[in-house]
């Protein structure tokens, strides 16, 4: 039975925007009703009734907060994220990154946003907007009725790309002797290593190629059969999620100097660093299944039996999960949305997570808290100053309202430091970035201080 008759915001979508925009008001005391789809319909991509579903990876990136995506997450826990919260909660061993075991992790926030008592879960589709205020977050897989309104309100199919998914594979069906655990540079998670693919020792399988064995690698990417897009449909890419067969055709050391670089890793059995390498992150706390690092492809599924098992340390490898393709839709938000990320022909409504132009898990869980402060705020007679640029948060803020110029077209991103104003002064880039990321938590108070009073989590 529900809690409540009637609800002050209706949350579409139960991702992780979703989730953290219907928590955040809730915790303000208003009254939420959270409508999710699964399982009366699914995505081609989701596979459980679970909110937060991670679909893509395991890892919400770096922690180290002298990287963005660090940076962003620190400034997550400052304001109390669900998400962020719960990730924690779940961590599995990933060096700097924060991976956690998604089951866990989407089982305890689904928990969490059933019970709370001001939030309604409602399992159901929707065809259209509902009346009074909406927040908009249900990602780029949005579908049934309501895409068609998305569509025919946002100038058709215009505004998309496709992400792909890498494979899992089972931990016991990789070869421990052609397999070696370790780190780049010898650094611990406290080191902060800040790439994804680092690991401290023990975290990631690191399964090394000699120079034949990768260009054998190389040609079979590039000549494997793929899934291809529909005959109206583009082959748009997000850049940092490349399929890797895409890397792969840009030339033939372009995967050595992506996610197969073999820099700062040296094979105990040679003492050398290997030509290339393929790193495997640990998919939940047992280590009983692993994530290909990169690797995510539109290869058909025999295609990917066949060819990652030229790697030696997988020639055996178990499968779990094949790597597959999806298209993202997101809306041209610099155009058609407010400073507050609402619709401007209908101010009720607010765009959050990926659909409103953003790319990855916590910049979507960002977007979410945000626009659940805009929207707290105008339910209580007042307005919510937008973060300053020079925090992540604000970064990315600025992207979806203001990013683009004249006749340049919009584009998702995730968070870099390049939506933030470069820090004055001649700079060596560590530096540089960690004077940034200092800036970033002052200014970061600042706004807490002074415009984000009415916030519970600012006492």
């Amino acid at each position: 039975m529900a809690r409540f008759r009637d609800v002050d915001v209706t949350v579409l979508g139960g991702g992780l925007a979703g989730s953290e925009a219907a928590w955040q008001l809730a915790e303000r005391g208003h009254r939420v009703a959270l409508v999710e789809m699964k399982p009366a319909a699914t995505s081609p991509a989701h596979g459980t009734p679970l909110l937060c579903e991670l679909v893509c990876t395991n890892s919400l990136r770096s922690d180290d907060p002298a990287t963005p995506a660090g940076l962003l997450k620190q400034e997550l826990r400052r304001m109390g994220s669900l998400v962020i919260g719960c990730a924690e909660r779940h961590r599995v061993p990933a060096g700097a990154a924060l991976a956690v075991e998604r089951f866990g992790f989407g089982r305890e926030v689904t928990a969490r946003i059933a019970a709370h008592e001001n939030i309604r879960l409602e399992r159901r589709a929707v065809d259209a907007f509902p009346d009074g205020p909406v927040i908009v977050a249900t990602g780029p897989l949005t579908g049934g009725g309501l895409s068609e309104s998305v569509r025919e309100l946002f100038g058709g199919d215009k505004l998309y790309f496709y992400d792909a998914i890498a494979p899992i594979v089972s931990a016991e069906s990789v070869d421990p002797d052609r397999s070696f655990f370790g780190s780049r540079y010898g650094k611990t998670a406290g080191g902060g290593a800040a790439c994804e693919g680092d690991g401290a020792e023990g975290d990631y399988i690191n399964c090394p190629l000699g120079e034949e064995e990768y260009a054998d690698l190389v040609l079979a990417l590039r000549e494997g059969r793929r899934v291809r897009p529909h005959a109206f449909e583009e082959g748009r890419y997000f850049e940092g999620c490349l399929p890797i067969e895409v890397i792969a055709d840009r030339g033939q050391d372009a995967l050595r100097y992506g996610p197969l670089k073999p820099v700062g890793l040296r094979d105990p059995r040679t003492g050398k660093q290997p030509y290339a390498v393929v790193q495997l992150r640990p998919e939940n706390r047992y280590l009983s299944a692993y994530n290909l690092v990169g690797f995510q492809t539109r290869l058909a599924y025999p295609e990917q039996r066949r060819i990652f098992r030229m790697i030696p340390a997988l020639a055996e490898a178990e499968f779990l999960r094949y790597g597959s393709i999806h298209r993202n839709t997101y809306i041209d938000a610099p155009r058609l949305l407010g400073e507050e990320l609402e619709l401007v022909t209908r101010p009720e409504v607010r765009f959050a997570g990926l659909i409103a132009g953003v790319e990855g898990y916590i910049e979507s869980c960002a977007l979410g808290l945000l626009v659940a402060l805009f929207t707290a705020a105008r339910l209580e007679g007042g307005a919510q100053p937008p973060p300053p640029q020079t925090t992540a948060l604000g970064g990315l803020y600025h992207h979806v309202t203001r990013s683009r110029g004249a006749g340049e077209p919009f584009s998702p991103t995730n968070v870099n430091f390049g939506l933030m104003p470069r820090v004055e002064g001649k700079h060596k880039k560590r530096e540089r970035r960690r004077l940034a990321a200092e800036r970033a938590a002052r200014d970061i108070e600042g706004w807490i201080s002074d415009g984000g009073a009415r916030a519970p989590w600012s006492a």
